[in-house]
């Protein structure tokens, strides 16, 4: 058995390649091998989002507070909320993040294939965020 405590990990900054507008990661997880399955709870100011992105294994996002948009490629902007869980399918093109006026903390959970667990793409446009 292994606790992580309550601030036990640093916070980081959602680095500018992968994110837009102010974004911190707080590390939940990190299974040991032979387990694949790592967990962060993300939080988003107003107007901060995820660039495009693919999880090969999928993703689960579990809202904790405030109030986000989430799309999928080719589909409509959806708005979460505390309580919500959203699951990606493997490979799905997506984007995740705050509206322009609502901060949005969600965990999000993914799996490592080959050592990898996301790939990243284009940043969000504010035409595509703004829809």
């Amino acid at each position: 058995m292994e606790i992580k405590r309550s601030g036990s990990q640093p916070s980081g900054k959602g680095p500018a390649e992968w994110f837009t507008g102010t974004v911190r990661i707080d590390p939940l997880f990190q299974a040991p091998d032979p387990a694949f399955v790592g967990g962060a709870s993300v939080t988003f100011e107003p107007g901060a989002r995820t660039a495009w992105h693919t999880h090969p294994l999928g993703q689960t996002l579990i809202v904790t507070a405030g109030c986000g948009w989430v799309q999928r490629e080719g589909g409509a902007v959806e708005e979460i909320h505390p309580g919500d869980v959203v699951w990606f399918a493997p490979g799905e093109k997506h984007w995740h993040g705050a509206t322009p006026t609502t901060a949005l903390t969600h965990i999000a959970i993914q799996e490592r294939l080959d050592g990898k667990a996301v790939e990243w793409m284009d940043h969000v446009s504010e035409e595509q965020y703004r829809r």
